[in-house]
């Protein structure tokens, strides 16, 4: 399976540069998932998505996926900017989040990347029947924007009843999405159910991973190993998905960390070992 890392790691704290995409490497990645957060991985600057996307010709390392904006401005929200939601019954809001979202898949014209990550709905969001129709809405507008680009949406389980496993499968049933595939998140199954219950719903649809452990009490990000997930049981299932996705490590960062060296680590631990 092949050994991936999200900028996630970064994103909260530095501006994304090739010096970090190259510690990734280091720690044994062969591809890479960038969050689009403005204040980390600005796509709308075209000189910063030039600079990213000539790392990547550089390298030969695949832009594997980008995580879909979750807030519009550069501070994550912190000064009260209103959420990205694309199941939000407000239309105002909702072709607003569409709008941003539209800008961050631009970025390959420039930087071709294969995946877009998207969340429906924000954290611990109830599910109602207007808001999975105003989800398969904003679905319906942009996976005709990413088509033509190249780009494959990806729904992700989450932490809110709209993204259980059972919803989204009955979302991309309900919206014909035949091409619209699922980014697994481990962590967030072992929240909300149990990884292998999650698993089975999800598995035909799973393109890619999101790696990460908790203790089933809080969406913490911590590496694997570090929380209360069977490592042994996720990979064993995972690697029976019909589709093998890579192994995308998705960790919150801590400050001074030696993230080659805790990549390394994690990678051999789920028995992805690098040369």
């Amino acid at each position: 399976m092949r050994r991936a890392m999200s900028t996630l790691i970064y994103a909260r704290r530095e501006r994304l540069h090739p010096g970090l995409l190259d510690q990734m490497v280091s720690g044994g990645a062969e591809a890479i998932e960038i969050f689009a957060a403005r204040g980390h991985f600005n796509y709308t600057d075209r000189q910063h998505i030039r600079q990213i996307a000539n790392w990547f010709r550089s390298t030969g390392v695949t832009f594997h996926s980008m995580h879909s904006p979750m807030h519009p401005d550069e501070d994550w929200g912190r000064a009260g900017a209103t959420h990205i939601n694309i199941a939000s019954v407000e239309k105002l809001q909702r072709v607003a989040a569409t709008d941003e979202i539209k800008r961050a898949i631009e970025v390959a014209e420039q930087a071709p990347f294969q995946f877009l990550v998207q969340h429906v709905g924000i954290g611990h969001e109830e599910a109602d029947q207007h808001k999975l129709d105003a989800a398969m809405s904003s679905l319906e507008h942009l996976h005709a924007f990413a088509k033509p680009l190249g780009v494959q949406l990806l729904v992700e389980n989450i932490t809110n009843e709209l993204s259980t496993p059972e919803k989204l499968t009955e979302l991309l049933h309900a919206g014909r999405f035949d091409d619209i595939g699922v980014c697994f998140d481990v962590g967030h199954a072992h929240i909300m159910s149990s990884v292998p219950q999650a698993f089975e719903v999800l598995k035909d649809r799973i393109r890619s991973t999101h790696i990460h452990d908790n203790n089933k009490d809080h969406d913490s990000h911590l590496w694997p190993g570090a929380g209360t997930i069977d490592w042994k049981e996720a990979m064993e299932l995972l690697r029976t998905a019909p589709h093998v996705p890579p192994v995308l490590l998705e960790i919150e960062g801590v400050e001074g960390e030696n993230v080659s060296h805790k990549m390394a680590t994690a990678f051999v631990k789920l028995d992805l070992r690098t040369e």
